[in-house]
């Protein structure tokens, strides 16, 4: 008998991660964490694709032309407080002036041509800068709001482990993938957080002290979620983590198959 004929594999989307730019000896180098990558392949069932941090030297538009969704990553930088009118940084505070100049741009390129944009912790403080938002530089020394940073005299798995709780906005992104749920457990690793909410971000969860812990955008033409933790953090193992990176990746699917349709259409043009 001749050989089954197997069904063409369906293409995997391909996902850009934004990288940091970082000192490694006597040279820089664009670094992202595995758990990052990882993520993509095996949460999102997508073709991780690093994104290195070279600010206008990166074309933009020609890289979305080619990418089906961009996560952006969490960074132990912050971002230049001049960028939302915050003044001038605080001494020994971790910077990142390369990732500032490529993310910022590429945010509202993504949400301009609605590419599906999953940003993470720093990301999510990104997303809000970009679109005209301001952050708090230090949250655990503003009045009325708790210290969301790790305990970093744990291991460095524990860190990653239950940190609050955030109240689901009702009706919103995050309750809807949640199954209608009220709360969800969340990690806990930032020392920024959001201050004023950019005009067309709408909260999805909020922190016990407040704090704006996720953020979408209905009026952009495409997938957008921002939350402030790490669902990262063994995204096929954990549940609630695989379900963001899940919806992500269907995102990316169908911007996958709505861009192929779009070319093919204009080469039968």
């Amino acid at each position: 008998m001749p050989p089954a004929i197997q069904p063409p594999r369906a293409p995997l989307p391909l996902i850009g991660v934004s990288a940091c730019r970082k000192a490694t000896g006597h040279a820089t180098s664009h670094c992202v964490g595995d758990k990052y990558v990882d993520a993509v392949i095996e949460a999102a069932r997508g073709l991780p694709l690093i994104i290195p941090a070279v600010g206008s030297a990166l074309d933009i538009e020609a890289l979305l032309d080619r990418l089906d969704g961009v996560l952006l990553t969490g960074s132990p930088s912050n971002l230049d407080p001049e960028l939302y009118g915050g003044g001038p940084r605080p001494v020994g505070d971790p910077a990142d002036p390369h990732r500032d100049a490529t993310t910022l741009p590429l945010i509202r390129a993504c949400i301009a041509r609605g590419t599906p944009l999953l940003a993470l912790c720093r990301g999510l403080q990104e997303v809000n800068v970009a679109m005209g938002g301001s952050l708090f530089g230090r949250l655990h020394e503003t009045p009325g709001r708790a210290d969301h940073r790790s305990d970093k005299t744990r291991a460095y798995a524990d860190r990653y482990g239950p940190g609050h709780p955030v109240r689901l906005t009702p009706g919103g992104l995050l309750a809807d993938l949640y199954g209608g749920a009220e709360t969800l457990e969340v990690n806990s690793l930032h020392g920024q957080g959001i201050d004023r909410l950019a005009p067309g971000l709408v909260a999805l969860a909020t922190a016990p002290d407040g704090t704006i812990e996720a953020v979408t955008m209905p009026q952009a033409p495409g997938f957008v979620l921002a939350v402030q933790w790490h669902p990262e953090w063994r995204a096929a193992a954990i549940d609630d983590h695989r379900r963001l990176f899940a919806a992500f990746g269907e995102a990316c699917r169908t911007h996958l198959q709505t861009r192929g349709s779009h070319e093919r259409s204009r080469a039968l043009a």
